[in-house]
């Protein structure tokens, strides 16, 4: 067994085990030992009901199998990254794999083997630990360290997939014969055990795949996504009404507001939040969050919660620190969101994936060339030659899922080119963002930046805009904040 795809430690009866360094305990006595593999109860669970998905992961893995006849397919879950010296970052599954099994522990391992005329699923996992060799409490993993798992036979009625002990894995996979895809980018122990079993290229088509079957959701991601912008929009409300205390301390107020929502509610944000007040809202990805709040500046704020099934909102809104718009703020806010208006217009099923974006950059351009920023040039010149990216830098949106920027793999052909279609979720978020040190434009706008993003749902006959629930409009927008401000 190769280094990088190790067993899980086993304890030697006879030999001490290793002990962290400077740890205060000298070593683990023979009695000690003995005493802990005894008195403990039964804690098996029995009759546990399928999760709520397990219909549709089981719909997703058979489309799986479908494209690749006779193929071994293995996609990891991925393992813990170190943050620092002995402490990790939170796991968060691999969207491949949560999104084929609805499973999101470690270490786990969903291989597809051809069998027939299509594939048998086996989940690959860690398995309660041990108590016969201290693996328990005596490793750092161990289930007295770090928690109860399940066992496999919880998992496979949980799951509904059978379920093997991971470290019966690599065995499994040294005997494999036939084309072998695996999802890479997760588990280094696994490439290096597939590096003379498969290709970059077929792996490649692998991923992209996964990708694309993710474009159009089915009616429990549609139901999950609508429960993540619902949250996030009680997250934006928890933020406004703590405005004041933001602006006596800093950014890192508003951030750590939304945070709790998004932990009491869900499982997590989707992706780090931006709270950018003042001139930071010009900076596309402030994630530092360690500025000044102060009354009179604007604040833009893009967040959004995910969920426990990890489907994630992707929202934003600027809204005015004092609770109201200054003339100049309004002007560049109107702006904007008319041209969101124009996106989400263009969202509907047959249209190119495109057109919101031009529609919306349209009306900006239009926008720049009426406040005299871009000369004499006509509204398609610009467009042709780019110039209006000065100000508006970004795409107008992408698709959404269980990864902020979902199908990131899929091909172009399927995605920036394609054709939307119902069950298609992405969002729509023109801005425009006048830097500090922008000498084209006149001196009262610099330092501004205005966004406004919302999750939009292509159906039957248009779109339905599943965050709705905060508005968008600016007297609205006003009104809200009085009412929450009290």
């Amino acid at each position: 067994m190769s280094e990088e795809f190790p067993e899980t430690p086993e304890t030697e009866e006879t030999e001490p085990v290793k002990q962290r360094k400077n740890g205060l305990y000298p070593g683990v006595s023979d009695e000690l030992a003995e005493s802990m593999k005894s008195g403990w109860a039964d804690t098996e669970l029995h009759g546990l009901e399928p999760i709520a998905q397990a219909g549709h992961t089981a719909d997703r893995r058979a489309a799986l199998s479908a494209r690749f006849p006779g193929e071994r397919l293995v996609i990891p879950a991925g393992r813990l990254k170190t943050r620092s010296n002995d402490t990790e970052y939170a796991f968060r599954a691999s969207t491949e794999y949560a999104y084929l099994t609805g499973d999101q522990t470690q270490d786990g391992v969903l291989v597809l083997e051809p069998k027939g005329d299509g594939h048998e699923a086996t989940i690959y996992l860690l398995p309660r630990s041990n108590r016969e060799n201290g693996e328990f409490w005596l490793d750092g993993q161990g289930e007295l360290w770090v928690g109860r798992r399940h066992s496999l036979t919880e998992a496979e009625q949980l799951l509904g997939i059978p379920a093997k002990d991971v470290r019966e894995l690599p065995a499994a996979l040294a005997e494999a014969t036939g084309p072998v895809r695996n999802v890479r980018g997760h588990d280094a122990g696994i490439e290096a055990a597939l590096t003379d079993k498969v290709t970059a290229e077929r792996d490649e088509e692998l991923r992209v795949h996964l990708s694309e079957a993710r474009l159009v959701k089915d009616a429990f991601e549609i139901a999950e996504l609508e429960k993540a912008c619902d949250i996030t929009a009680r997250g934006f409300e928890d933020v406004v009404k703590v405005l004041d205390k933001a602006e006596a301390t800093s950014e890192r107020y508003i951030e750590g507001t939304f945070f709790l929502r998004a932990r009491i509610e869900g499982n997590d944000i989707g992706y780090g939040s931006i709270c950018a007040a003042g001139p930071h809202a010009t900076t596309l990805h402030w994630v530092r969050n360690d500025g000044a709040v102060r009354s009179g500046e604007l604040l833009l704020l893009d967040a959004g919660v995910e969920t426990n099934d990890l489907y994630t909102a992707d929202v934003t809104r600027t809204l005015p620190i004092s609770g109201t718009f200054t003339p100049l703020q309004r002007k560049i806010y109107d702006a904007v969101y008319e041209a969101q208006e124009a996106g989400i217009a263009a969202v509907k099923p047959g249209a190119d994936f495109r057109d919101f974006h031009d529609a919306a950059q349209r009306v900006l351009t239009e926008k720049l060339i009426e406040w005299g920023l871009l000369g004499d040039l006509s509204v398609d010149k610009v467009l042709e030659l780019g110039l209006q990216r000065r100000w508006t830098l970004h795409g107008t949106g992408h698709m959404l899922g269980m990864d902020v920027h979902d199908c990131a793999a899929a091909r172009t052909e399927a995605y920036v080119n394609g054709t939307l279609e119902p069950g298609v979720c992405l969002t729509v978020e023109p801005g425009l963002y006048f830097q500090s040190d922008d000498l084209t434009v006149p001196e009262e706008y610099r330092g501004i930046g205005v966004r406004i993003e919302d999750d939009i749902l292509v159906t039957e006959d248009g779109n339905r805009n599943l965050s709705d629930k905060l508005p968008r409009q600016a007297d609205e927008v006003e009104a809200w904040m009085a009412r929450l401000k009290g």
